[in-house]
């Protein structure tokens, strides 16, 4: 049976990318068959790097057979996966993301899990010397996932080795970094298309903090302005995206990647005293700005308190 590769939902460029990379990598190196799969529509960033590189969008699925064999990439945490993912047989995990726990395998798996930026850093030194064979367009998505997850090197989940194999991917395509980054978050920054409710799911993670459960959205973007200018409509849709979703509050951080800083909504009481209590910021009015946050992983979510 062909392998599956696929991300987390509402999968994001590395989401998106990454299973690519690995199928190419199954498929032409392992000689294993394999094919890359999508849990949603990819965001714009990812759109925008599957045009710029040539490649296919992969096929949406929503579920996974019984028994199918699955390789996982960019998440372990089941509550991203397919509802079925324990039914399916699970081959390998590939993530940079700490362990949740919860998925089971009908057998010894690959696991690897690092602490670096992107999950194509991971693949980059797993293929080695076989990368040589890759066509452009592999190389181009790998590049583009580490741009993207490490916000071109300004994210504090950036590590060294994201930066040397982001330079050595760029000078072997023969590519200027600021200029991929640069049109790559332009392109994230186009949220004129979506609602939003689109826009609170489009990037988000669910997070439960002292029995509250949290829709945790992150809009990375170049262009606070467009989005918060839409901030009383967004905080009108939270209710019913968090109830239709099963959680208590949507919390959602415009990031503003340029300046290096997050706009945090406050729609209620509940966000304000998470406000102060998280990240000692005093909300006064609808939104309260918190310099230097930018990453959910490292900065937003270990710091959530009531």
């Amino acid at each position: 049976m062909t392998i599956q590769v696929f991300g987390h939902k509402s999968p994001d460029t590395d989401s998106t990318g990454s299973p690519i990379i690995w199928a190419w990598y199954l498929n032409q190196i392992k000689g294993k068959a394999a094919k890359p799969v999508l849990l949603g529509e990819p965001n714009t960033e990812a759109a925008f790097v599957l045009k710029h590189w040539g490649l296919d969008k992969p096929e949406i699925i929503s579920d996974v057979a019984e028994d199918a064999p699955v390789v996982i990439v960019d998440t372990n945490n089941p509550a991203e996966l397919p509802e079925a993912i324990n039914g399916a047989d699970i081959r390998a995990i590939i993530d940079h993301h700490k362990l949740v726990g919860g998925l089971e395998t009908k057998g010894p798996i690959d696991i690897r899990i690092e602490p670096v930026a992107c999950t194509a850093t991971i693949m980059w030194k797993m293929i080695g010397d076989d990368l040589a064979q890759a066509p452009r367009g592999i190389k181009g998505a790998m590049l583009s996932c580490i741009l993207s997850d490490t916000l071109e090197f300004r994210s504090p989940t950036t590590t060294q080795e994201d930066k040397a194999i982001a330079h050595a991917l760029a000078k072997d395509l023969e590519v200027d970094l600021t200029e991929l980054a640069t049109a790559m978050f332009e392109a994230k920054s186009d949220v004129s298309a979506f609602s939003d409710a689109e826009l609170l799911r489009m990037d988000s993670k669910e997070y439960e903090v002292e029995g509250t459960k949290f829709r945790v959205s992150v809009l990375e973007t170049t262009a606070p302005g467009i989005v918060l200018d839409r901030k009383d409509s967004l905080m009108a849709s939270m209710a019913d995206v968090a109830k239709e979703d099963g959680v208590d509050q949507v919390l959602l951080f415009v990031v503003d990647i340029l300046n290096e800083e997050s706009t945090l909504l406050v729609p209620n009481d509940l966000v304000k005293t998470l406000a102060a209590k998280s990240f000692d910021a005093q909300a006064t009015g609808d939104s309260v700005v918190l310099p230097g946050v930018v990453s959910r992983k490292k900065q937003i979510i270990p710091n959530l308190k009531l």
